[in-house]
């Protein structure tokens, strides 16, 4: 060592997945709809559609809660192909913070995708707080959320793991499967 300690590499992206029992255009549908978001996710508690510019999606703010913190982040959808890939970049004061973004593919039932009725949904979170700029939005993460970069891979996780849980139970009752 070197006298200041041991350096840690920061996990920068993180990748949660689940099968919805319905097809892959009825689970985007449903998961393209941004306003929706905070029926699903443990932290985004609204979204108001700024503007919706055509291709791919809208640009919106999402309030997000922890505890008794509240903010808000300035979104964009970056990719919106259905029934295959839905992303949105995040960014706070001008700072990038995340992509997040779904892949939905047909789910696999013995061999055969094709008509299979359900759908392998993998939801993914790239951090994109780099350089000077980042340490900044570090700081405002801080601030704003109380989470380290350390704590908020902890929190995206979890809030992924729950996002998939509950888009998994709304669309399923949806389609009263």
């Amino acid at each position: 060592m070197n006298g200041q300690g041991r350096i840690h590499a920061r996990t920068r992206e993180l990748h949660e997945s689940v099968v919805i029992t319905a097809p892959p255009e009825e689970v985007f549908a449903v998961l393209s709809d941004v306003r929706r978001m905070p029926e699903w996710s443990p932290e985004c508690v609204g979204v108001r559609i700024l503007f919706a510019r055509g291709k791919p999606g809208p640009v919106f703010l999402g309030f997000n809660r922890n505890g008794h913190r509240r903010w808000f982040t300035f979104c964009r959808v970056t990719r919106s192909v259905a029934p295959e890939e839905f992303v949105f970049r995040v960014s706070i004061a001008g700072l990038p913070l995340a992509s997040w973004g779904f892949l939905l593919r047909p789910a696999d039932d013995g061999g055969t995708t094709a008509g299979s009725g359900s759908t392998h949904i993998t939801q993914y979170w790239h951090d994109l707080r780099r350089g000077g700029r980042g340490r900044v939005a570090d700081l405002l993460g801080r601030a704003a959320a109380g989470t380290s970069p350390a704590a908020r891979v902890r929190t995206n996780r979890f809030g992924m793991v729950t996002t998939l849980r509950r888009l998994k139970q709304a669309v399923e009752a949806a389609s009263g499967r």
